[in-house]
């Protein structure tokens, strides 16, 4: 069966929100102190999935995700590699997703090398708290948290959701990596409309939209008028992503 690790402390929350859409997905969940990691992180080689939380880890006292990603990065980076390395999968939403991309881990590449993207401030200068469409892009060709997904109805809280890339190389090669795009509404001005990522393995994927938010028909808004479609697409997200831990 597979296990997954929550990460929590420090100020990251909707880490039992994520713990439950794993959970029903057929996983153990445990939900980690962070502290737990950086004192062995050995300890991730007991789990099939490590999942990062959507905000607000540290606060977001020096930018959303950024002390947190300073810590993988000086700690933790080596161990997330060869935990990949040996088949393990990585998620990040929200604040999860920017701290693998302020860590490198995303959109990856060269290991250790200096981030090569970022999640900067909404065009729009607003913190946003809505629902988005999103499809899925060239990544679902390999990517196993992809698998099925064209389209997805997700919720996005966040304030720094805007993808930006470092040069214009990485943007070419970021295209094929691409796993989520906003679909017709582009609500913070990412590049090329990108919602999500993933490493050239496809198995780190990162978002922005909250898909823990949207695995139960009552979580969304006017559930009694519009029932969603069974089977969510958020829930197969998890489902494929403890499919491929096995």
């Amino acid at each position: 069966m597979t296990k997954v690790c929550v990460l929590t402390g420090y100020g990251i929350n909707a880490d039992r929100e994520l713990a439950v859409a794993f959970a029903d997905a057929g996983a153990v969940v445990e939900c980690v102190h962070l502290q737990r990691i950086l004192d062995s992180p050995a300890r991730l080689e007991e789990y099939r999935i490590i999942a990062f939380p959507g905000g607000f880890s540290f606060g977001d006292h020096l930018g959303s995700g950024l002390a947190l990603a300073g810590i993988v990065r000086s700690h933790l980076l080596d161990a997330v590699h060869g935990f990949v390395a040996c088949g393990g999968l990585v998620l990040g939403i929200c604040n999860g997703f920017q701290v693998l991309v302020k860590s490198g881990l995303l959109p990856g590449g060269d290991e250790g090398a200096a981030p090569s993207a970022s999640l900067v401030y909404n065009a729009s200068g607003h913190f946003i708290d809505r629902w988005v469409s999103l499809r899925t892009g060239p990544a679902a060709a390999f990517s196993p948290w992809l698998a099925g997904i064209e389209t997805l109805i997700l919720p996005i809280r966040h304030g720094e959701g805007r993808f930006v890339h470092a040069s214009e190389e990485v943007r070419r090669a970021t295209v094929s990596r691409t796993a989520f795009l906003y679909d017709a509404d582009n609500p913070n001005g990412s590049e090329d409309d990108i919602a999500g990522v993933v490493d050239p393995t496809g198995r780190i994927l990162g978002l922005m939209p909250h898909p823990e938010a949207a695995v139960r028909p009552h979580l969304f808004p006017q559930w009694q008028r519009r029932r969603p479609t069974e089977p969510l697409p958020a829930r197969r997200l998890f489902a494929n992503g403890v499919n491929a831990g096995r």
